[in-house]
This record gives structure tokens, sequence and C-alpha cells, in this order.
């Protein structure tokens, strides 16, 4: 292809995106179908496939979270979990916490589990809440701090994909390398790619939507399935980023009851939503920013919550001194579904009701109560002639919900994760033994065992401090719990392996570590119980042996 022709097509495409923006602000109507890059149109094959890869909890480096774990759409995909995450500060309960979504358990670059000076070896917890996906699908950038740009850069190659309009094919590519979302740390994208060729796809996931079923009926492997998206069976980073994000553009709530009432169904929408609604545009200036239809201008503003020192917010992007504190607004649609609000999730209601501390009372107090950099469209609801705020928050809550993402109807249906409904992994049984230091081991047990899973691993922590090495116990029958050497042993014997692993020393002065392993690629294990223990040799035990944790059972899938 010549320059010129590739400058015309690169200007036809920035236009194409333009128009489609002004075309949404201007007609003042419903929502319209997101604008789309021209080097990555939406395709049945491309979008069925996203849909897989954003509910894929093998996508993450130790198979328990997916992008779909955190963007729930019975939640306004957002995250219905909540975790703390303590600010700054590092000291949990003082006023900077954050209140947002668990990622997984800190791990080295080999895997294995390492201990975290916030989180031990619980799920680490990200520093903002996880936004919903509506305004993402009509905006220049994306995350709260919009640091997923409108240029797409390929990550493995560093060569622009796309020009403009790859906003979200540009936040795709972030978690599944954050060691604190999806990943151990150092992972890179030839560990992802290499994984999903291998792995079974969805094989973790239960109550597959029909598209996934009819898609697996024809192409059961991920390079199959990438070959009957792109052309040929290579999975890259770009690949999976234009897939998800095909995917994402399905994703159209545009059956509120504010769709149809613009629509001309004057009863769509209640009197008190209505009066909201017309209060929403009129003295209550909620649409200067929260711009009909995606009900977000896909701008940054300051709402006052928090000082501007704790979290710079798009500061920290474009490194402009005007833009401390500053985060994305988030579209409107679907937020009566969320549990919690604003970037740091610091409130947990839309309304006071009967308790203060909601969404509404930052309104109505022109802002939060950090004033530096605080944005000056914020004036102060309270006292406004007029003004109905619980009926601007009716309209809010209700009017901009569509019911098919409450019920997670098409498109917005999913599968069950595994996660979901196992989510410790492995059922625990019998007794444990206690080492010297009166603790009995206490097993890490997040990572599911799959057939052929390369990621498989189980942790220990809470062992004698002069524990340098550990035994694995592995067998797929449960042992009786008789009493060995002082130990309760809860695998079969003979166990069908027993390894050693490395230990190390944690900063309570216990010993803590991880044992990974391949299970073998048997099919007829599917299905099948896999039982492991952890022991613990103790040169304080008249044994040798003074600790062990109960008994693992996991469930192959």
């Amino acid at each position: 292809m010549n320059i010129s022709r590739t400058l015309l097509l690169l200007s036809v495409a920035a236009l194409t995106t333009l128009c489609s923006a002004s075309t949404l602000a201007a007609q003042g109507g419903g929502l319209l179908p997101p604008p789309e890059p021209l080097a990555n149109p939406t395709t049945p094959e491309k979008t069925v496939l996203g849909k897989m890869l954003f509910w894929e909890e093998q996508l993450s480096s130790d198979d328990t979270v997916a992008c779909g774990t955190c963007h729930r759409p019975a939640n306004g995909f957002s995250d219905p979990r909540m975790a703390t995450h303590p600010g700054p500060d590092g000291v949990f309960a003082t006023p900077d916490d954050r209140f947002a979504s668990p990622g997984v358990l800190s791990s080295a670059p080999d895997g294995s589990y390492q201990e975290d000076a916030n989180f031990g070896f619980a799920p680490q917890v990200t520093d903002r809440r996880t936004p919903g996906i509506t305004a993402a699908l009509y905006a220049r950038e994306a995350f709260w701090d919009g640091r997923a740009t409108n240029t797409f850069t390929n990550p493995e190659t560093g060569l622009v994909s796309i020009f403009t309009g790859g906003a979200l094919e540009s936040q795709v590519v972030g978690p599944p390398l954050s060691d604190v979302e999806m990943a151990h740390q150092g992972r890179d994208w030839n560990a992802v790619t290499t994984k999903l060729a291998a792995v079974e796809p969805m094989v973790l996931a239960t109550d597959l939507t029909p598209d996934m079923v009819a898609a697996l009926a024809v192409d059961s492997t991920y390079p199959e399935l990438f070959e009957n998206a792109f052309g040929s069976t290579d999975i890259t980073a770009e690949r999976i980023a234009f897939a998800i994000a095909a995917y994402e553009r399905t994703l159209i709530a545009d059956d509120t009851p504010w769709d149809r009432y613009i629509a001309g169904d004057l009863n769509a929408m209640t009197p008190q939503q209505i009066n909201g609604w017309n209060q929403f545009n009129g003295v209550g200036r909620c649409n200067l920013c929260h711009t009909p239809p995606v009900f977000s201008d896909n701008q940054f503003h300051n709402l006052g919550l928090r000082p501007t020192t704790e979290d710079n917010g798009r500061q920290g992007v474009t490194g402009l001194f005007a833009d401390r504190g500053k985060f994305k607004t988030p579209s409107l649609r679907n937020v009566g579904l969320r549990n919690r609000f604003f970037h740091n999730g610091e409130r947990n209601s839309l309304d006071n009701g009967p308790a203060p501390g909601g969404v509404d009372e930052i309104y109505v107090n022109g802002g939060g109560p950090f004033p530096d950099n605080r944005d000056p469209l914020l004036l102060p609801l309270g006292g406004v002639p007029g003004v109905s705020i619980p009926d601007i928050f009716n309209f809010v809550a209700n009017g901009l919900t569509d019911p098919r993402v409450a019920a997670e109807l098409p498109p917005f249906d999913r599968p069950t994760l595994w996660s979901e409904s196992n989510p410790s992994s492995a059922t625990l049984f019998g007794i444990g033994t206690a080492t010297s230091n009166g603790l009995v081991p206490v097993a890490i047990t997040h990572t599911p065992a799959t057939v052929g899973s390369s990621s498989f691993k189980v942790g220990v922590m809470d062992g004698p401090s002069s524990a340098t090495f550990g035994y694995l116990a592995v067998a797929q029958t449960r042992g009786s719990g008789q009493v060995l050497r002082g130990i309760a042993i809860q695998v079969a014997l003979p166990a069908a392996a027993l390894r050693t692993f490395p230990m190390q020393l944690g900063t309570d002065g216990r010993t803590y570590g991880t044992a990974q392993f391949q299970l073998p690629a048997i099919p007829a294990l599917s299905g099948s119980e896999l039982v492991v223990q952890i022991i613990l040799p103790d040169t304080a035990s008249a044994g040798g042996f003074g600790g062990a944790t109960r008994g693992l059972s996991y469930q192959i899938p």
C-alpha cells in the first residue's frame, strides 16, 4: 500500500470516529453502536472468541481471574466483591483506604507465592475500584486516569496497530500482565500466548452460553478459534486485544426505561423518574458531566473526594499540575446495579436513605471536603429551589438500568466462573498436625487442578523457622488419618508422588513455600479427585517431622 493511500485511510478512520462521537452528542437520543476502528472490524467469529477470552480464568497466570471476574453484568459491569486496599499510608481502617477488587496472590517470577507487605498470602487488592464498561466503548481514553490511549500499540512489536479509536484495545492488554490483577511478577506476552495455545478453552467454567457451546463444537482449541477469527492459528497479544475489544463493543446497554422514553414510550419511566430526568438536565446540571446518551462526557474531573497527594489521577498520565486529582467521569448507565461508587469505592449507596454517606451527599454539598483543584462545575444542590434529589437519584438508579444487563440476558449472558463456585479450589478434610511453634501449617489453595495444567501450585505458611524445605504428598484417594511419626496422614499410602520444595522465612519468623508441578495431560483424569497434603520437617520435633496441613481435595474439572 502506498503512503498516500495509507494517509487517506487514516484520515477516513479519524473522521469516522469523530463523526460517530459527534452524532452521539448532537442527536440527544438513544445510544448508538460504538464506533469501531477500521483495523478491528467486529465479526461474529471474533466476538465469540473475545467473549470466551473475557470469561477465561486461564488467561491469568494462576487460573483464578478472568476479565469478567471483576466486570459482572448483573453488577453494572463492576465487581460485586469488596476488598480493602490500605491506601498510601499502608495502614488498614484509616481514611485513605480504598474499596476495590481482589486480584491474584503475590507471586515471584517463577510463580511461587511471595509474601506481600500489605496482604500477606491473601489476594492483593487493586488501588482503584473496577470501572464499568459503557463509557469506555465511546471514549478516547480508558481507565480512571485515561492511561489506555486512543492509539493502540502492539505490545509485542512496538508498532502502532490502531492510530485512532483503539482505547478498548489499549485497555485490554494491561490486566493480563499486571502482577496485582492477573499475573505473577515479570509475566510477558509469550507466557500468555503459549499458555492459551495449550489449554482447553473454558474448561474451568460451567453453564457456557449457547454461542460459546456452538463455537467450541466446531473449534475445540484456542489455535482453531483464532484461525476461525483471524485466518491463522497464531495467538498474539494484538489478536487477544482485538477479540476482547470486539466482544466488548457488542455490550450496548440501550434498552433502559430512559431509552424507551426517549424513543416515544412516555410510560416507560415513572412520573418521579421523568421529573428526575428533567431536573438532571435542568437545576441539577448533572448532564454537564454525565452527558446523554452515554451519560458520561468521557472527560476528567476532580470531585474533591480525597487529597490530591493520595492519588493524583490524570496527572500521573499527563504530568500536568492542572490535572491533579482528576478522574474519568463514569457512565451512569446501570449504575443502580453497583455496590461501590467513585474511583476509590468510598461510597456504598447512591442516596443517603436512613444513613449518611451516599453519593448524593457529594452533590448536595457541591463536592467532597478537599478543595484543592476541585472542579468549579460542582455547585451545591442542597437548598436549590425546586430541586428534588430523590427524584434525580430515582431516575439515575432505575431509569438508566437495562433489564437485560440486570438479568444477564444476551448479549450480556455469561458462564459461571470456577472461582464463583469453588472460591478456595480445594476442600479441606481431616486434621492437621502442629509443629514445634504450636501452629498447624496452613495450605494456600487458590489454584484449581486441571488436566495438563502447567500452572498448578499449592502453598503453605505458618511453618517452623527451622524448615528449609517441605514435602508435597499427592494421591488420588484420601487417607485414613493414621498417625505415622507423629503426623496424621491424609493421603492414601503409598502416595502416588512425594515431592520436595524450598521454604523461606517470612517477616513473622515463620516459614512459607510453594510446591509447583504440571498435572498429567490425561483426559481420563477429568472428573476425578486429586488429594494433596504438605508435610514439613521440624528439627525441634522428636521425630523430625513435626507438622502437616490438613488434607486437600481437588475436584478435577
